[in-house]
């Protein structure tokens, strides 16, 4: 059986960063919801992380374990609020406390332990909390406590649980990355190195055994590289028997339709079907300036044109997206303590009625996992690069009503963006990095004459997976060079801003 690592959620928002430091540590983990936790069997898996929380643990109502869990013989490691709640649930005492602690906390090793092996005496690290332990369950030895004189950390290395009251996933904890390698490696005694190419090969296998030969996978390409690794995966599966739409919405960067076309062809996939839908959606979309609303009408009208296509294709079965795990969290797919951030298209729009079966190998794996995955298989390196684009395209950086004026607007602006930051070297420093259309005006003057034209955002930011980023802190110099050219050559255009709002409390794109 191969090592996982099961993260029990209980609605903190750096779940998704536990599950990551896991993988980068090279061991395979997955999150399940506290509520769905019954329907998991714990003999898969070899430890178990109990997550952080906004709730007290004292709270009528508040997310919990049963007991048994702690008892399966599963080392465990407890977060913030799973610290609690192990504290708790084995007879240790947690009140809410005036000792509240958040931020940068600066905590003591005052004993033996083995979360800390190898660190100092002294450690910074990040709070966020409102309940503290005040007493230990029996059994449990104390390993660190905060400045406040809190209970940092505790251990009970007989039944293997530990737990600390800090967030260790976040980079703000100094020594986080190595406690967390503690646990897995020298407490739970985990020895295998996963990659997320592991992952596709099991993906693979997957597929094999649920679709047989002649039944006809049609697979969406938006142009990004989820999509086109998608595609390249169900290709090594199941050869022709792959159908590719690319729908051309008009939403689309700037010279992507013939840049997608020409590496599908490289990559060997022969049925492609191309369907030119620009003045569909257009029509569609006419009127709409809910961002919300919008991506549902470009979700159903994908859709739509999926069962189109689906009718001329014998024997057809299964759609492929390539739906990846940020999308599945933010559309609040994941889990009963995860918001809706915003809707994806392809994330649970799909009409009852679409009559194929859904097939999502990257579902599990986060943007950075899928270009290890995509440069392994051998995607063109211009596609693996590419910063991240919407599945609804240029109409959620378009506030307001979609029109074919402010698209060319955005499209050529965010162009320029791209193209400075590559030539200045930083477009591989950076997560993503476009322009914004809005409503608003502004006053200018260009060639002597009054002109009452359109503002441009420009939005570039920092980020590991897209679940929290940073606002880039562009050059003084590269800001310049942007304006001047976005007000030279994009017609219609007299002022440049720069967002500089990270996320959160902004989202990155801004609908």
């Amino acid at each position: 059986m191969r090592e996982k690592v099961l993260i029990v959620d209980f609605g903190g928002q750096y779940v998704h960063l536990i599950a990551r430091r896991c993988r980068e540590l090279g061991v395979y983990s997955e999150v399940v919801d506290f509520a769905r936790l019954k329907e998991v069997n714990l003999k898969d898996y070899s430890a178990l992380v109990l997550s952080g929380g906004p709730k007290s643990v004292s709270e009528e109502g508040a997310p919990t374990v049963d007991q048994e869990v702690l008892r399966t013989g599963l080392p465990v490691l407890g977060i913030c609020y799973g610290h609690q709640l192990i504290a708790k649930l084995m007879g240790g005492r947690v009140e809410r406390s005036a000792l509240r602690e958040y931020g940068r906390t600066e905590v003591e090793v005052v004993g033996e332990s083995v979360l800390f092996a190898g660190l100092g005496r002294r450690q910074v690290v990040w709070m966020s909390h409102g309940d503290v332990v005040l007493e230990p369950p029996p059994g449990f030895r104390v390993t660190a406590v905060s400045e406040k004189g809190a209970i940092a950390a505790m251990e009970d290395p007989d039944r293997g649980i530990y737990s600390v009251q800090f967030h260790p996933e976040v980079r703000h904890t100094e020594n986080g990355t190595r406690i967390l390698e503690n646990f897995l490696r020298m407490a739970a005694g985990l020895r295998e190195r996963w990659s997320p190419v592991d992952r596709v090969q099991e993906i693979m296998e997957e597929i094999r055994r649920s679709v047989r030969p002649g039944e006809a996978v049609i697979c969406g390409v938006s142009g990004g590289i989820d999509s086109v690794t998608t595609a390249l995966i169900l290709h090594r599966v199941v050869g022709d028997d792959l159908h590719v739409v690319f729908v051309d919405h008009g939403l689309m960067r700037k010279g992507e339709v013939e840049e997608v076309l020409e590496a599908l062809k490289g990559l060997g996939i022969r049925n492609v079907h191309f369907v030119d839908a620009r003045s569909r959606f257009l029509q569609a979309l006419k009127g709409v300036v809910d961002p919300e609303e919008k991506r549902k009408v470009i979700g159903r009208l994908f859709a739509e044109v999926f069962k189109e296509v689906a009718r001329t294709v014998p024997n057809a079965r299964y759609l492929a997206q390539g739906t990846i795990y940020p999308d599945r969290v933010e559309s609040g797919a994941t889990g009963s303590a995860t918001s809706v951030i915003k809707s994806h298209h392809n994330v649970g729009g799909l009409p009852r009625d679409l009559g194929l079966d859904l097939i999502e190998p990257l579902r599990d794996l986060y943007k950075d996992e899928v270009r290890v995955v995509a440069r392994a298989l051998g995607v063109p390196e211009r596609i693996v690069r590419r910063h991240p684009f919407p599945g609804p395209g240029l109409a959620v950086r378009v506030i307001g009503e979609v029109t074919e004026e402010k698209l060319e607007v955005c499209r050529a602006a965010s162009a320029i963006v791209e193209e400075e930051l590559e030539r200045a070297g930083l477009y591989d420093s950076v997560w993503q990095a476009f322009a914004v259309v809005g409503e608003d005006r502004w006053v200018g003057v260009k060639g002597d004459e009054r002109e009452h034209g359109r503002i441009v955002v420009v939005r570039i930011v920092t980020s590991e997976d897209g679940m929290t980023a940073d606002w880039f802190r562009a050059s003084h110099e590269l800001l310049d060079r942007i304006s001047r050219r976005i007000t030279n050559e994009v017609p219609g255009v007299t002022m440049v801003c720069y967002a500089i709002s990270s996320k959160p409390p902004a989202t990155i794109e801004p609908c």
